[in-house]
């Protein structure tokens, strides 16, 4: 069942998450949200939040589904906001262009 957090889309879930589980998967996907705002996402929350999403759901297939449930809601390529913060680790803040 989907998590609403705005009026547009929902963050998809997963059941059986603690509840810490939840929140620390929304921070990721709120911290994908600003890399495509005009502030941008610290590089450093923005790794941890993936990591920690990772830590989350450890099977690859299952973390592939999530991001793409999120990026078919609300139209944001997680894919490339990592690709970005990974292949650039001088960069203080993350800035993708939508």
């Amino acid at each position: 069942m989907p998590q609403k957090t705005n009026e547009s889309y929902s963050y998809p879930i997963v059941d059986d998450w603690s509840r810490k589980e939840l929140i620390d998967v929304c921070h990721f996907f709120e911290n994908i949200e600003m890399a495509y705002n005009k502030s941008g996402v610290s590089r450093k929350n923005l790794m941890d939040s993936y990591h920690r999403f990772c830590e989350i759901n450890p099977a690859k297939v299952e973390q592939n589904n999530l991001q793409r449930d999120f990026e078919k809601q609300s139209g944001l390529d997680v894919y490339h906001v990592i690709k970005l913060a990974r292949d650039n680790p001088g960069m203080k803040t993350i800035k993708r262009k939508g």
